[in-house]
C-alpha cells in the first residue's frame, strides 16, 4: 500500500513539474515574440539564415540595411531581383546590405524550401541580392518578431500590414527603420534615400 502511495506521489509530482515547465516555456516564447515592442533597434533581433543558423542582426551595426520580403513566382520578382542585384553592386562596398526574407504568405508565391533549394533558385535566377534568411511570415500572429517591429516603426499607407511581396524597409546605421516602400517601388528609386544614409 505504501509503495502505491509513493508511486502516486511521484507520478503527481512529475505531472506538476512537467506542466510547470511547459507553462513557463510557453510564457518565455510568448514574451520573446512581444520583445519587439521594447526593442530599441533591429540589432536586438536574432533570425535564422536559409540554412537554419542563428544570426544576430547586431553583426550589421554601422551598415545601411534594406529589408525585403521576397518571392520567386510573383509578377514583381524579375524586376526586383535585377534591381536589388544592381543596388548591391552599386552600394555594397559603401556599406549597404540587403536582407532578404523569403515569404510564402501572398499567393503561395515562394514555394522553394530553405537551404539548398533557395540557394539554387537564386543562383538560377542570377539574383545576387544579398543576405538570404529562412522563410518567414510577415503578417498575423505567426509573423517574425523582426517584421512585427518593422511594421510598428514604419506603418504603411493603409495600416501596418504588409500588402504584398517585395515590401521594403530602409534601416539606418543605428538600426532604426527610417522608411518603408510599397511592393511596386522600383529598388533603384530608393537609391537617393540610401545615399543620404551611407
Amino acid at each position: 500500500m505504501a509503495g502505491r502511495s509513493i508511486a502516486h506521489f511521484l507520478f503527481g509530482s512529475l505531472a506538476i513539474a512537467l506542466g510547470s515547465y511547459v507553462y513557463l516555456t510557453m510564457q518565455i516564447d510568448m514574451s520573446a515574440n512581444n520583445d519587439y515592442k521594447n526593442a530599441a533597434s533591429i540589432y536586438e533581433f536574432t533570425v535564422k539564415d536559409t540554412h537554419g543558423n542563428d544570426i544576430s542582426l547586431d553583426k550589421y551595426k554601422g551598415k545601411v540595411l534594406l529589408v525585403v520580403n521576397i518571392a520567386s513566382k510573383c509578377g514583381l520578382t524579375k524586376n526586383n531581383y535585377q534591381k536589388l542585384t544592381d543596388l548591391k553592386e552599386k552600394y555594397g562596398e559603401s556599406g549597404l546590405v540587403i536582407l532578404n526574407f523569403p515569404c510564402n504568405q501572398f499567393g503561395s508565391q515562394m514555394p522553394e524550401a530553405d537551404g539548398e533549394a533557395m540557394v539554387c533558385h537564386l543562383r538560377d535566377s542570377k539574383a545576387d541580392i544579398g543576405e538570404v534568411f529562412a522563410k518567414v511570415d510577415v503578417n498575423g500572429d505567426s509573423a517574425a518578431p523582426l517584421y512585427k517591429y518593422l511594421k510598428a516603426k514604419q506603418t504603411g499607407t493603409l495600416g501596418s500590414g504588409i500588402k504584398w511581396n517585395f515590401t521594403k524597409f530602409l534601416v539606418n546605421k543605428e538600426g532604426i527603420p527610417v522608411n518603408r516602400y510599397a511592393p511596386t517601388t522600383d529598388p533603384m528609386d530608393i537609391a537617393k534615400d540610401i545615399e543620404k544614409l551611407l
